[in-house]
């Protein structure tokens, strides 16, 4: 579907467009009603078409966004770009797939992750958080560990909603992959307690940090 045009895109979403799902998303925080499946269907028919992601993202339109992630060429946004998108992204959604889909396979991935890793603004500083448990997990070579524990042991429990998330993944991250410092991390979520009665579903792992290092270590069979 290479030439496809934005009006013909836009068309297309508009007619995915589920009252029911966007009631549902509202509740989070996101405002689409896109059926997400659909979404990549849509995507996986467009293929990659960098032109028409950047038109899509300009819409504002939480569902052409979500799809402009799908259909971009991450690599060729400049580190600009990715800034301004990323403070353009105030909704979940958008704001994880743009981390996740395209800054994570950005090269400059790393220098945003500085940047963003102390921004005042919480949103931002998120995005940092979640390169740097990237970083924890695939690539720790450099970071100060001990030094991540310390913030997060004094900024996580007043920190708000969506940074707090990232900041308890990063100790999480640090509990199950660093054998060194699990027993700090473990003890961290116990005593800061954040998450602690989050509701979980059956099958699934609680995010409480303590619960969630535990049983991952026990999954993976790493001392």
């Amino acid at each position: 579907m290479a030439g496809t045009t934005l009006t013909e895109v836009m068309a297309e979403l508009a007619a995915l467009e589920d009252p029911k799902i966007r009631a549902v998303n509202e509740r989070h925080g996101d405002h689409h009603g896109v059926n997400l499946s659909k979404l990549r269907a849509l995507a996986k028919r467009l293929k990659t078409q960098q032109d028409l992601a950047c038109r899509l993202w300009a819409t504002d339109d939480d569902a052409a966004r979500l799809l402009a992630l799908l259909v971009c060429r991450p690599k060729a946004f400049e580190r600009a770009e990715l800034d301004t998108m990323l403070r353009e992204a105030r909704t979940p959604k958008v704001h994880d797939w743009l981390v996740n889909y395209v800054v994570k396979k950005s090269p400059h991935a790393e220098e945003l992750r500085l940047a963003w890793f102390a921004d005042p603004d919480p949103v931002v500083a998120s995005a940092g958080w979640a390169l740097t448990t990237e970083r924890v997990a695939k690539r720790p070579e450099g970071l100060d560990l001990s030094g991540l524990l310390d913030i997060v042991e004094t900024q996580m429990k007043d920190a708000p909603e969506h940074l707090q998330w990232a900041m308890n993944h990063c100790l999480a991250q640090i509990g199950i992959d660093h054998a060194e410092h699990r027993a700090r991390a473990i003890d961290i979520g116990e005593r800061l307690e954040v998450l602690k009665d989050y509701p979980t579903s059956p099958g699934c792992t609680s995010p409480f940090a303590p619960v969630w290092i535990t049983e991952m270590v026990r999954r993976q069979g790493v001392g």
